[in-house]
């Protein structure tokens, strides 16, 4: 019985390495440094009626929704200097967006890049 689990755990690690892609292995691995303002950004939020740029941000920025009930508002929260800025947008049938990576980045095709940050897993207390 342990030889058969053991079996089907190989197995199943090894289909689900050969479903990854080099392509979708490097595309986590961008976002991921994204996420983290390793990599700067262009995101440009555009009026399909006026043909106008309704705002255009260029920096270290990371991009994402609030939830699946809301897919239309988007936020962004780049970072600066002076520490952070964060700005919410609101799509609609005539507004869309295009996020422009500006530089290149080096990023591992091979294996997943995981990051733990401890302030985000062990909690801080303030003492009053």
């Amino acid at each position: 019985m342990k030889r058969l689990s053991l079996l089907l755990l190989w197995l199943f690690w090894i289909i689900t390495l050969a479903w990854c892609s080099d392509a979708s292995i490097v595309s986590h691995n961008l976002s991921k440094k994204s996420d983290y303002f390793e990599i700067p950004r262009r995101v440009i939020f555009y009026n399909g009626i006026t043909n106008e740029y309704i705002l255009d941000v260029e920096w270290y920025c990371s991009l994402g929704w609030w939830d699946a009930q809301t897919p239309n508002e988007i936020w962004i929260v780049c970072k600066d200097w002076a520490g952070y800025k964060k700005h919410f947008l609101w799509l609609s049938d005539n507004v869309t967006y295009i996020v422009e990576q500006i530089d290149d980045s080096v990023v591992s095709s091979d294996h997943y890049k995981v990051i733990f940050k401890p302030s985000a897993i062990i909690p801080s207390f303030e003492m009053k």
